[in-house]
Formats: C-alpha cells, structure tokens, sequence
C-alpha cells in the first residue's frame, strides 16, 4: 500500500510539471490590446473671442470600448474602431441665456460681476477610430504605444447652470449647440501612463451663435491621461 501511494505521488507530481510546462508554453497568438479605455482631461477654449477668459477648472471624463483590429502578422499595428461616452464641464465668464421664446443670448461677465458658478455642461456618445502602433508582443503587457485618431461625437444632452447676482438661472435644452462635434486624437506612452491629447475641428456652438455681433467659434482643447484595459 506504501508503495501505492509513493507512485501514485510521482504520477501526479509529474502531471502537475508537465501541465505546468505546458501552460507556460501556451501563447496567444492571436492577441488583442488595448479594448477597453478610460480618460480624464483638463478642457482648454481655443478661438477665444476677446475678453473671454475660464474661471474655474474645466474637465473631462471619458470611457468606452474599442474593437482592436490587428492588420501585421506581428499584431503590433492595429486598426481600432469604438463606442464610449464622455461628460464635459466648462467653466468660463460666457453667461448663456434664454429669453421667454427660447432664443439663445451670450454675454461676457466682465470683472465687476458677481456670481459663484458660471459653467455648462455637454454630455456625448462618441466613435472613436484609431492608427494603432505598439511594441507589444504576445508575452509582454509593459509597451510603448502611439495611437492617432478621428473621433466623433454626438451630443446627446447638454446644460448651463449660472448663480450669482442674477439669481439662480439654469436651462437645458439650448439649440445654440452644435449636435455634432468632432476632432483628432492622440495617445502616447508607456503602459499605464499615456498622454492624451484631443482638438475639435468644429466649434462648441453652431452658425448663427453670435457674441457682440459676432459669431462664436470657440473649441475644445483636451490634454490628460488614457488608461488602457484588455
């Protein structure tokens, strides 16, 4: 019986190695990277019209899922196409307003005004698209990256809140705003760190959106962090 189990000892022993052997072995060869994201950004205003200035710290927030789409036989160049969400909060001293009928006014807060919150707010779904270069490999997880892009975004709901000496005014249905707003992309890093980049092509606010007599062509401006997971 001793015997026995001295042998029966040796044959699972060496199941277990060789299991373990050919575990180690086993390499994926038809890798993915990259498939899901998460993003936060400081929001900069470009085309600023005159005496428009931010009053507060304006951010991102971004997440989504992207279907990474290798197109080398070494999967270390890929093709990325995707779909997330990300809310928006700026703050500048542009005050938006509605009148009774529901059109849009903009005015600047010059210095003598008061008020504690002077922001809006967009909330989008976005579709990302992205050139995709890494120096992966199928056993390694700790890479450079440089991902460039297009992205898309539909907005799908949106706010301005102001409180201050004009009271507490808040709307949130503002035609002013462009439905569709799109830009270029750019990650670049090292395995949890990357550094992201976005600049919107179109403006913040559609055709017609005027500023003193003047049309209003202010963008966005993104620079943060991506946070990549499989």
């Amino acid at each position: 019986m001793k015997k026995l189990f001295i042998l029966l000892f040796f044959v699972l022993y060496g199941q277990l190695v060789c299991s373990q052997d050919y575990t180690e072995k086993v390499v994926d060869s038809l890798y993915r990277e990259d498939q899901f994201y998460i993003g936060v950004s400081y929001i900069l205003i470009g085309n600023k019209p005159e005496n428009l200035s931010q009053t507060g710290f304006s951010s991102s927030f971004l997440l989504g899922f992207i279907r990474d789409m290798p197109i080398n036989k070494n999967r270390n160049v890929a093709l990325g196409l995707g779909l997330g969400v990300s809310s928006n909060s700026i703050n500048p001293n542009l005050f938006i307003n509605k009148d009774d009928l529901g059109n849009t006014s903009f005015q600047i807060l010059n210095d003598n005004s008061t008020f504690s919150k002077n922001k809006f707010s967009t909330f989008l779904i976005e579709l990302p698209f992205e050139f995709r270069w890494r120096t992966s490999a199928p056993e390694e997880y700790k890479f450079w990256r440089i991902y460039t892009g297009f992205k898309i975004g539909y907005l799908f709901a949106h706010r301005s809140k102001y409180k201050g000496e004009l009271g507490n005014i808040r709307h949130d249905s503002i035609s002013s705003f462009n439905d569709f707003q799109y830009g270029l992309t750019l990650s670049v890093g090292y395995n949890t760190w990357n550094i992201n980049f976005y600049y919107g092509l179109n403006p913040i606010f559609s055709d017609g959106s005027l500023l003193n007599g003047k049309q209003l062509d202010m963008n966005v401006i993104k620079f943060g962090l991506m946070f990549y997971i499989l």
